[in-house]
């Protein structure tokens, strides 16, 4: 085999390698057979796909020419492609590294399923155009090639000579299962509103920023329009610029306790291994008992509450860098998957006084927080929250529904189980 043989098989491979839709599922399992994973089994965990195409990339480079040798090199050391970096003492979790990779793979299902519902009538006719961006698609790719691979949940009906997109009987009946949910779950999802804007500066958000997030906090698409039946609990003013903002009207002593908090109240122990702030000194300093306490006391749980006003702290300082720490520990926490990409988290920058120093603050607390995905797009998660497969252990109603759904992406036909 000669050498523009191997160079064009491993110009093959890598276009392989980085192909556009990259499952969490086994290959070799047919759709009909994946199944949601039992928190109680423990096989072999989940391997990241992204992980691998990377690996496998890296593994061809002596086989190419020098010209393709540098062009892959380059895109493998793209912020687009190289990972984020860790602590070095900090092992990787493959099966949280998963998750990222189905939420790839999903990310169709998922905004077409919002885009569809939010449309008078949920059928859109083919070719899109201009709304590839809401289907979660980059421009120029087939919808009804993804549609296809969903043949449960999406259909392509001919209406006069235009093929159209839309919902099968199965999803219709899935969306109405998923707002009897929304409907049942209200008050909590009401109580998260409550509490995000507690720890907010003001106590107030523009509901443009909410709404943009609200699936990461397992919100209805109508729930500005819920909002507006608490006055109780909030009050919704036009700002001069003409945005809509939502507001707190009533502080609960109740509410502001922190998912830290309880957790310190029941393992005080557990809790204080979460974090570690260093304070530089010197080994040799004579500190008694008393005094090596005080300092563990000061490295270690950060005892202010994100529901306390942190505007006094002078920045740089430990005390600054704990109340920080916490505001994102229980943004997080109120999460609906104790996780949250990045972009996210920024979206409420200005809400949660975060600084361009967001990263090294969360990269210095690898016991609490577990950064994964690219330089340029990675997500936090809350690591306590997690079991060592990568399962939830609270899982929300919510939850369980986007499980049965993504179960229902991955086949082609009912099996007698679930007809």
């Amino acid at each position: 085999m000669n050498n523009k043989t191997l160079s064009n098989l491993g110009s093959h491979m890598v276009r392989c390698l980085f192909s556009a839709t990259r499952t969490l599922f086994n290959p070799s399992t047919t759709p009909t057979q994946i199944s949601t994973p039992n928190p109680n089994h423990n096989p072999s965990f989940p391997v990241s796909r992204s992980s691998a195409a990377l690996a496998a990339a890296k593994s061809i480079l002596p086989f190419l020419s020098c010209k393709r040798r540098k062009k892959l090199r380059k895109k493998l050391s793209s912020p687009r492609v190289a990972p984020i970096q860790r602590e070095p003492s900090l092992r990787d979790l493959p099966s949280l590294d998963a998750i990222l990779d189905r939420d790839a793979s999903f990310r169709f299902l998922n905004r077409t399923k919002s885009y569809l519902s939010s449309l008078p009538s949920p059928v859109l006719p083919l070719p899109t155009g201009t709304h590839y961006r809401e289907l979660g698609l980059p421009r120029g790719r087939s919808v009804s090639k993804y549609a296809l691979c969903h043949p449960l949940l999406f259909h392509l009906p001919q209406i006069g000579e235009v093929p159209h997109l839309s919902f099968t009987p199965l999803m219709k009946s899935l969306l109405a299962e998923e707002k009897a949910l929304f409907d049942l779950l209200e008050a909590e999802q009401m109580t998260t509103i409550r509490k995000l804007l507690m720890i907010f500066v003001n106590h107030r958000v523009p509901l443009a920023k909410l709404h943009h997030c609200r699936s990461l906090f397992g919100l209805p698409d109508d729930f500005p329009d819920r909002v507006c039946e608490y006055p109780k609990f909030f009050r919704v003013v036009v700002d001069p610029d003409g945005r809509h903002v939502v507001e707190l009207e009533s502080w609960d002593k109740n509410l502001a306790v922190s998912a830290l908090e309880r957790e310190f109240m029941s393992d005080e122990a557990q809790a204080q291994k979460l974090f570690r702030f260093h304070i530089p000194h010197r080994k040799g300093l004579p500190f008694d008992d008393v005094e090596r306490r005080e300092l563990d006391k000061i490295t270690t749980f950060p005892m202010i509450s994100p529901y306390s006003d942190g505007s006094g702290f002078k920045p740089w300082t430990i005390e600054a860098e704990k109340y920080r720490v916490g505001l994102i520990h229980e943004f997080l926490s109120l999460t609906l998957e104790k996780r949250a990409w990045i972009h996210d988290i920024v979206e409420f920058k200005e809400e949660l006084c975060l600084t361009k120093r967001t990263y090294e603050i969360l990269r210095k607390q690898p016991r609490a927080f577990y950064l994964a995905g690219t330089e340029m797009n990675w997500a936090v998660f809350l690591k306590h929250a997690y079991r060592d497969d990568g399962t939830l252990i609270d899982k929300d109603p919510l939850v369980v529904f986007n499980e049965k759904l993504q179960k229902y992406a991955c086949m082609t036909e009912l099996d007698k189980e679930t007809q």
